[in-house]
């Protein structure tokens, strides 16, 4: 049996069909009435007549309730005046479950009560723009990565020892030991890039954070990819074009999404390589520009990236960063030993770093002695180092957080929209 999606209508005007989703709205005048059919692609508009539908169909709009799941049959056509620009003369409705009073109805409600209510809010117009886009962004990384020969490599949640610093960790028991949640794949990232050249890894991460501000999430999903004999400017590059790349897919496959979150579409179509690149000492000159009492060797805030971001009509690259602030694994800059190979990009529109990465120690005994000054031991990283030991090479990589990607191109206010299921320090359920 063919099946049929709203969001192809346009592929069978004129056809009888039977299209199967859910009561999105009801509207009824006499001897006709009107049903917004959701099937999850689309929303088509059902016009149901005592002259075209049979008795038991149009006798439907005094049971069918709103979310009631339905069968439609009947004709399409083209009506630009209706929503998706077609609808349905039906002849036959089939009543598949009534629903019972639906929880989220038109009237306002407060984002705790939505929240509540995630797994039916998802059913909402904006919640499934923002999670189509967000497909779509997901789709355009791993189309960039695998049309570029880069290897998949997968890497692990439970994980032995830091990689971010301890304070954001996860613990958990593991059979008799203690593990932890991956705050990132990258170590084993770096060893996939010894065996395969260019690799990314994709999935989950988790920061322990115990932070409320609207940037940030405790389980997210990030892409790293890491290679083999890239400098910092290497990777300057390819975090440019990869940015630059999924802006492109989204607005060439999602405009109607975007239409519906009220995007300005302008300021995603000026986002065109080159982007700018500045330094951090010349970051904080333009705080100190802008009235901030800001010393140099202190890390960027929220409030100071989008004083930064907001200089440029597109994503901005800091790069070389003060050593202390940044993670032990980053190359010290050949140039100024205080400062590490590091780069953030920074979104413009004040959303902040969407892009965080380096250029990786690839001499071993600056790699123990960065380890040991962390308070860690060579045990605690000794396959780490066998990458140094055998064959060390130059190599570079980042990790881009996709919900703050997302939270940026859908223009939203919030993280917490840009994930189905959203998980914060206050929130576990749904």
């Amino acid at each position: 049996m063919k099946e049929y999606f709203i969001q192809n209508a346009k592929a069978f005007v004129g056809e009888t069909v039977t299209l199967k989703g859910w009561a999105y709205n009801v509207r009824k005048s006499g001897k006709i009435w009107f049903l917004l059919l959701r099937d999850g692609t689309g929303i088509m508009q059902c016009v149901v007549t005592s002259f075209d539908a049979d008795e038991a169909s149009f006798a439907l709009k005094d049971e069918i309730t709103l979310e009631s799941s339905v069968l439609v049959t009947g004709v399409v056509k083209a009506e630009p005046r209706s929503p998706g620009g077609y609808e349905m003369l039906a002849h036959k409705l089939e009543l598949v479950a009534i629903a019972e009073e639906y929880p989220i109805s038109k009237k306002d409600h407060g984002i705790d009560y939505l929240m509540d209510n995630r797994h039916l809010w998802l059913r909402s117009k904006r919640q499934n723009a923002i999670i189509r886009i967000r497909h779509t962004i997901i789709k355009a990384i791993r189309d960039f990565f695998d049309a570029r020969d880069f290897t998949l490599v997968d890497t692990p949640i439970f994980q032995k020892a830091a990689t971010e610093g301890v304070a954001t960790l996860f613990a958990t028991e593991y059979f008799g030991e203690k593990a932890y949640l991956a705050q990132t794949g990258q170590l084993y990232g770096e060893a996939g890039a010894a065996a395969f050249g260019k690799i990314y890894c994709f999935g989950p991460t988790f920061r322990a954070e115990k932070s409320k501000t609207r940037r940030h999430l405790t389980e997210f999903w990030m892409v790293e990819p890491e290679m083999a004999f890239y400098d910092l400017d290497m990777n300057m590059d390819l975090a440019e074009e990869f940015v630059t790349y999924i802006v492109a897919q989204v607005l060439e496959h999602r405009r109607p999404e975007l239409e519906t979150l009220e995007r300005d579409t302008s300021k995603l179509e000026a986002i065109q390589v080159p982007f700018p690149r500045i330094s951090y000492t010349e970051g904080v000159k333009i705080l100190q520009k802008n009235g901030v009492d800001f010393k140099w060797g202190d890390d960027f805030g929220g409030g100071d990236e989008t004083i930064i971001s907001s200089q440029f009509d597109r994503p901005v690259m800091v790069h070389r960063y003060p050593a202390a602030i940044k993670a032990f694994y980053m190359k010290r800059d050949p140039e100024n030993d205080k400062q590490v190979m590091a780069l953030d990009m920074l979104a413009p529109e004040g959303y902040g770093e969407i892009i965080g990465g380096s250029q990786r120690e690839d001499d071993i005994e600056k790699l123990i002695s960065r380890i040991k000054d962390d308070g860690a031991t060579e045990e605690d990283y000794s396959w780490y180092l066998d990458l140094r030991r055998y064959g060390s090479f130059p190599h570079s990589g980042f990790g881009l957080g996709v919900e703050r990607v997302v939270t940026w191109i859908c223009g939203l206010k919030h993280i917490r929209e840009t994930i189905p299921f959203p998980r914060t320090i206050s929130r576990l359920n749904p």
